[in-house]
């Protein structure tokens, strides 16, 4: 990132005081009372990475809530373009608002459309999670940030400091957060609905990409539509290659955090949350087949937890690729495990709990236990309209903070992360919570940060 492009908060308000129309560029956001804007005015949304779950969160923004998209940023402008489909039925995002200003690099989106924007959605690869955040909070706009918050733990501790010191509302893109699932598992346990919780075992049906490469592909022709070097941002220089982009860099630790990084963020966060987990002790794991460049097509890690006020330790299991834990006994014949995409197993002293995927639909097993449960009152705040919704509400102000803010996401993703510094020197990685360091292992230790590439800080 050039001098020139670095763009600060304090070189934006030095930009804006000196201009005549200095008091015209006051983001909307700021005009409400409580320094929010009225929740009966629209907002003006961003968008950094427009396809794939950028189109999601943007049509659930735009379309769902009807809020201003003015501003699109996407390094590829094939990809911004492309009728989609699958899943959430994406069209071409770019066709879909075109009254939007149309950018390659958010630093020039941010630098033109500054003004304007109020809030900014963030779904790039993992690698420009955290500089395209800051550079928007920065400016004090408010940042929906697609998980992995951030490729590594540093950069998750500095964007979580960000968001208080500019005031901003945060969200990360781990929409089961917001969901009913987490909040009766949640309750239960603390009803005491599996007595005291000793071990955890959580699954997915990821990696569905390619893993485990061991060399670089060769060097291709970049395709005329991508900014290369603006999709590496701060990463180490790598040859362009298709297997990198568009849709397999999950599975390159350069850009990607590995089936932890896209499923961990949602698997994990029902176990994170109601079993008020923050640092472990240490994280191990056996697993063979990674390499210097890429995760291992298939892996199993062991997060060990200490007490935690009435808590007690608590081991948690993480496994993928095809690897399953063992089948519970109480489980009924012919019943799935969670579901398609994975679930988590909460073995107590008293029983047992199972829910699939995104904390989705958790039962206590057998049914027979389930259907004796006296299930206690909801205490918990529900979450009304959805994942994007509530960042939504917290912009405008009429609530305090989302559901999964940078103080709630980032311990999550802190959890997640140091599962991947285990995967990757295959040892136990013994973890100074405290200090953000690997005590026993320099390899793992250097993994907690890395070195930008030259013109890209944080």
């Amino acid at each position: 990132m050039s001098a020139k492009n670095n763009i600060t908060r304090r070189n934006f308000i030095k930009c804006s005081a000196s201009s005549a129309f200095a008091f015209s560029v006051v983001p909307s956001f700021v005009l409400g009372a409580n320094g929010q804007k009225p929740p009966s005015d629209k907002l003006n949304f961003a968008a950094i990475g427009c396809g794939g779950m950028g189109y999601w969160n943007i049509y659930k923004v735009g379309e769902a809530e009807k809020e201003n998209i003015v501003a699109l940023c996407d390094v590829d402008t094939r990809e911004a373009a492309k009728p989609g489909g699958g899943w959430f039925n994406a069209s071409n995002t770019y066709q879909k608002y075109p009254d939007a200003a149309k950018f390659k690099d958010f630093r020039k989106m941010l630098e033109k459309q500054g003004k304007n924007i109020d809030a900014v959605i963030i779904a790039t690869p993992d690698n420009t999670h955290a500089v395209a955040a800051m550079a928007c909070m920065q400016m004090g706009k408010h940042v929906f940030v697609q998980k992995p918050m951030t490729h590594n733990i540093y950069e998750s501790r500095v964007l979580v400091k960000a968001a208080h010191k500019y005031k901003v509302k945060t969200q990360m893109g781990n929409q089961g957060h917001s969901d009913e699932g987490i909040r009766l598992i949640k309750e239960w346990i603390l009803d005491g609905a599996i007595g005291n919780v000793t071990q955890v075992h959580c699954w997915t049906n990821r990696p569905v990409w390619p893993q485990g490469m061991k060399t670089r592909p060769p060097k291709m022709e970049v395709p005329k539509t991508l900014a290369w070097d603006l999709w590496l941002g701060p990463a180490p220089y790598r040859d362009y290659n298709y297997q990198y982009c568009p849709g397999a860099w999950r599975g390159w630790w350069d850009f990607g955090t590995g089936v932890l990084g896209d499923m961990g963020c949602h698997i994990l966060d029902p176990i994170v949350w109601a079993l008020d987990l923050k640092s472990p002790e240490y994280v191990e794991s056996d697993s063979p087949g990674g390499t210097i460049e890429s995760p291992p097509k298939s892996s199993k890690i062991h997060y060990k937890f200490g007490p935690r006020g009435k808590m007690c330790a608590v081991d948690v299991t993480w496994y993928d690729g095809g690897l399953m834990p063992d089948r519970p006994g109480e489980l009924e014949q012919g019943r799935q495990m969670g579901d398609k995409e994975g679930g988590c197993l909460f073995v107590g002293d008293k029983g047992k709990l199972m829910c699939g995927a995104y904390g989705r639909g958790p039962r206590l097993i057998p049914e027979t236990k389930m259907k004796e449960y006296k299930r206690p009152a909801k205490t918990i705040k529900r979450v009304k309209g959805g994942h994007e919704k509530d960042w939504i509400r917290a912009c405008k102000g009429e609530i305090d903070q989302s559901s999964s803010n940078f103080d709630v996401a980032g311990q999550l993703n802190e959890v997640v992360l140091l599962g991947n510094l285990a995967l990757r020197v295959k040892d136990r990685v013994y973890w100074d919570g405290e200090n953000m360091k690997v005590t026993n292992n320099a390899e793992a230790d250097s993994y907690v940060r890395r070195d930008y590439r030259q013109g890209w800080t944080l």
